[in-house]
């Protein structure tokens, strides 16, 4: 008897423990609603502000170089200048006033490429909205406002995306037209070629920017993750996800899909792999690995091609092949172009002991995908002696100015412009006095090395020749070499 009340103890125990275990996973995926649609709306409204600015500032381009075109071939034939570019400005003016003032009033299905972050945001919003008595009651007020406020960012996110659709597919069209006017005359001034090549630039950057767009609103935070993590968890939201997720309306799936009725008489994937293996036991054995191997070449094409055409097009099959070299920079954000790093040398005024290393810092801009400018500054810290006569101590500092260039693969021809301070600085006057500084001119090459750490992302070897050492009296290291690390 004893035995028998001993397990039915463990029994109510464990089920117990299971039901707080729910619970508790509840809980936790119930209290983030608050911080996960602040973020949400935060999010949303900045990539709001940057797309607006951005397609204002790329219609009012468009406008102006359609409008020099305008004037260059009225020289020519002014009548089909009238009628190709008549309308154009108020063209301009209207999409811009559209994409500013569309609020997203009706709800709008996600289209083109398929984002899975996206789809999983705004299905949880969609959920909470569905499900409102899951926001608690005692903060249902102030939630239920960060939801509708969420939503609504959302939505007009949403509208103003298929708006820059809307105006990039006008572009081309702009772009077509003026194309197909200026084949039909030779010996063209190179004025009216010069406009039309910036006309396509712009038209190629203000795509490849909605696109990056789009790519940053399909990039969780942690934030985003983690709510996304716990609600993924709940039964109820995987439910929800598997019925009105933007994959089950590509089908037009009825309800009750997946349900073992409706499963009836379909094959199995045993079935099906079964059948596959009896088909090639003809070919002997290596007929299934070398199906493997052709299936896998065929999976790495279709990737390369896949991604070419996300590329190109977004997803959405508006593929515009620019005519000239884009450069990557150009559509990115001030601070996604800098580049920070640190680096360190040593230095030795004796045989055998480095008696001085410099510690410096660097922050690049990236003018193009293969050069990039930069400014920097070191301290330099004395060592002692030598090895018996450890001492640290400030024994100067540098300003440095340095340019990378890429020379081919991960190989950089680098040069720079250094001023040096080999004394400790000990105020301000001695900044300012133009005699304790020398000057070093370095060119060389760099090497970087990638690296897979949360901290720094790239490694770079460094071998310089300082061309202006041999001006210095006592003269200066010629060679000089620098390990750095970027951020």
């Amino acid at each position: 008897m004893r035995p028998l009340q001993l397990l039915i103890g463990c029994v109510f125990f464990l089920t117990a423990s299971y039901g707080q275990a729910v619970d508790s996973l509840a809980d936790k995926a119930l209290r983030f609603p608050g911080k996960l649609f602040s973020r949400i709306e935060s999010k949303t409204a900045g990539l709001d502000r940057q797309l607006t600015r951005q397609t204002e500032h790329c219609l009012a381009k468009m406008a102006r170089r359609e409008a020099r075109l305008r004037r260059e071939l009225s020289r020519i034939d002014s009548a089909s200048a009238q009628r190709l570019f008549a309308n154009s400005a108020q063209q301009y003016a209207a999409l811009a006033r559209k994409l500013a003032t569309d609020s997203g009033g009706a709800a709008i299905p996600l289209s083109g490429e398929y984002m899975p972050y996206v789809d999983s945001l705004k299905g949880s919003l969609s959920f909470f909205q569905q499900n409102r008595q899951l926001l608690g009651a005692a903060q249902s007020q102030a939630r239920l406002a960060q939801l509708q406020a969420s939503m609504a960012g959302f939505q007009q996110l949403q509208a103003k995306l298929q708006d820059a659709d809307a105006i990039k597919a006008f572009l081309r069209q702009r772009k077509e037209a003026i194309k197909a006017y200026l084949n039909q005359y030779t010996n063209l001034p190179s004025g009216i070629g010069k406009e039309y090549q910036g006309l396509t630039r712009e038209a190629y950057y203000y795509s490849e920017q909605v696109r990056q767009y789009r790519q940053l609103l399909n990039d969780p935070d942690q934030l985003e993750k983690k709510a996304l993590s716990l609600l993924g968890q709940l039964p109820a939201f995987r439910q929800f996800m598997k019925n009105n997720g933007q994959l089950a309306g590509l089908f037009n799936l009825p309800a009750g899909y997946s349900s073992p009725a409706a499963l009836a008489g379909l094959q199995t994937r045993d079935q099906v792999t079964q059948a596959i293996q009896s088909q090639l036991a003809a070919g002997g054995q290596g007929a299934l690995s070398a199906l493997h191997q052709n299936l896998q070449s065929a999976e790495q094409q279709l990737d390369g091609f896949k991604d070419k055409l996300n590329h190109l097009g977004s997803g959405s099959g508006d593929i515009d092949m620019p005519n000239f070299k884009p450069n990557g920079q150009r559509t990115k954000s001030l601070w996604r172009r800098l580049e920070a790093g640190v680096n360190l040398q040593t230095s030795r005024t004796n045989r055998y002991y480095p008696n001085v290393l410099d510690l410096g810092g660097s922050l690049g801009y990236r003018l193009t995908d293969k050069s990039t400018i930069g400014v920097g500054t070191s301290l330099k810290i004395g060592l002692g002696s030598d090895i018996r006569h450890l001492a640290l101590t400030a024994s100067g500092a540098s300003l440095r100015s340095y340019v990378d260039i890429v020379l081919k693969g991960s190989f950089f021809v680098s040069g720079g412009l250094e001023y040096n301070h080999t004394s400790a600085l000990r105020s301000y006057q001695d900044i300012r006095r133009l005699s304790g500084w020398t000057t070093s001119g370095l060119i060389g090459i760099t090497k970087t090395v990638s690296v897979k750490s949360r901290v720094f992302k790239k490694t770079k070897l460094s071998l310089l020749w300082d061309f202006l050492s041999y001006r210095q009296r006592p003269q200066t290291p010629a060679i000089v070499y620098r390990l750095g690390y970027s951020f």
